[in-house]
């Protein structure tokens, strides 16, 4: 029997030991909340004493750990459960948006208290975003007169620069959409912007973030179309801002109708087809000849790769016009259009440094295809013509057109001497 005492089993490895800077604090927003509902209920409605009060706040709690719960107490007066509702185990404040008087002046005051923490605390500047589309999302938790005030606090804030338009993301979600929630905020948000700055503004910044195409998105995809947009809006007195969504409508379909273009002609499809398919889509869409012939001549243009040699470009130019000519003269059956067509030209060969050259052979083989007419040529020559290489092309032109006024008057002295 071995009396040996036996030995315990040992645990092996290496033990590290934590040390207490290292470790994570846990969460708790409580203490911070407590100090702003305090702050904000000894300030009461003068919005120049919170201001005062946030800014000096600022440099004793903890603004970047906590800027969610900062936000959503300035707003809604305490911490925001998900889906929008007020968490019950916290203190709230009754001094907050949501409580204030729902007209302009008092949401613009409110911006200005933004206004001044952002530009106090630059690093709340993402959360502050992050912020405004949570509460976008909440939409369907507030009541009407809560996003009234978020709608036109939003449209100050996207005004003056305060916030990217890329916010306006969180309207097009699929259930504040359904619901009319979208539409109807975006009626108050953009009024407010506009009263705020105009028009200009919008379509700027909307332009900016990619989503000058997506307003129609507001609306659920049954109604999803520029008639009902624009009557929408119009009724609700935002008339400039349906008249955007349709030039934005329409710089769409005319884009998409190029790119077809170009598509059909490197498919190699027949005169006669693209011309059909062309006429067929004026009467789709209301586009005038006019339109329509700037975006037959840009298409043909962009069908193929350019030579980079400018002795070649000219050829290759021709040779491509020759056999497009059928095309260009089925939509310049007015005399205005023909001017757009030869005003393209000249802005066309401005642009392209490697056609600056080419200008008089392209219009001088249009005049033989009869799609330009001696009219028109002239007309553009003394009058008619844009300031890009004005000088240059006129100069170019300047024998042809001496030929088509002596070829004008031996034809009216013949005609003379015929009477």
């Amino acid at each position: 029997m071995n009396n040996q005492k036996q030995q315990k089993p040992t645990l092996t490895g290496q033990r590290f030991k934590t040390r207490k800077r290292d470790e994570k604090e846990r969460f708790d927003p409580t203490q911070f909340q407590e100090s702003i509902v305090q702050g904000l209920n000894q300030t009461g409605t003068d919005l120049e004493a919170v201001a005062k009060f946030l800014d000096a706040s600022g440099a004793k709690l903890d603004y970047r750990r906590y800027a969610e719960t900062l936000f959503d107490i300035l707003v809604a007066g305490g911490m925001l459960a998900p889906g929008g509702t007020l968490s019950d185990d916290m203190t709230r404040t009754e001094y907050c948006l949501f409580t204030a008087s729902e007209d302009l002046e008092t949401m613009q005051a409110y911006a200005q208290v933004f206004n001044k923490l952002i530009r106090r605390y630059k690093y709340l500047e993402k959360g502050f975003e992050e912020e405004i589309k949570k509460l976008l999302l909440f939409l369907k938790g507030f009541t009407e007169s809560e996003r009234n005030k978020l709608a036109m606090l939003t449209g100050i804030l996207l005004a003056n620069g305060n916030i990217s338009a890329s916010i306006l993301n969180s309207l097009f979600n699929e259930n504040l959409v359904k619901e009319g929630v979208s539409a109807a905020f975006a009626v108050k948000l953009f009024k407010s912007w506009i009263n705020e700055k105009d028009i200009n503004s919008v379509s700027a910044s909307l332009r900016k973030v990619g989503m000058d195409n997506r307003l129609m998105e507001l609306f659920p995809a049954n109604k999803r179309s520029c008639e009902h947009f624009s009557k929408y809006f119009t009724d609700a007195g935002l008339k400039e801002l349906s008249d955007f969504a349709r030039n934005q409508q329409s710089i769409g379909a005319r884009k998409e109708l190029q790119k077809e273009l170009q598509e059909q002609m490197s498919r190699g499809e027949t005169l006669k087809d693209i011309i059909a398919y062309v006429r067929e889509e004026m009467k789709k869409t209301s586009i005038s000849e006019q339109t329509m012939i700037g975006i037959v001549w840009t298409s043909v243009m962009s069908s193929v790769e350019w030579n980079k040699k400018e002795e070649l470009v000219t050829e290759q130019a021709i040779k491509l016009l020759k056999q497009y000519s059928p095309l260009l003269k089925a939509f310049t059956s007015q005399g205005l259009s023909e001017l757009t067509l030869l005003l393209k030209i000249q802005e066309y060969c401005y642009d392209n440094i490697h056609f600056m050259k080419a200008f008089q052979k392209i219009v001088v083989l249009l005049y033989k295809a009869v799609v330009l007419s001696e009219e028109v040529i002239l007309k553009w020559y003394t009058e008619s013509h844009v300031a890009k290489g004005k000088s240059v092309f006129l100069e170019q032109m300047k024998k042809f057109v001496e030929w088509l006024k002596n070829a004008e008057e031996e034809s009216e002295s013949e005609e003379e001497e015929g009477d």
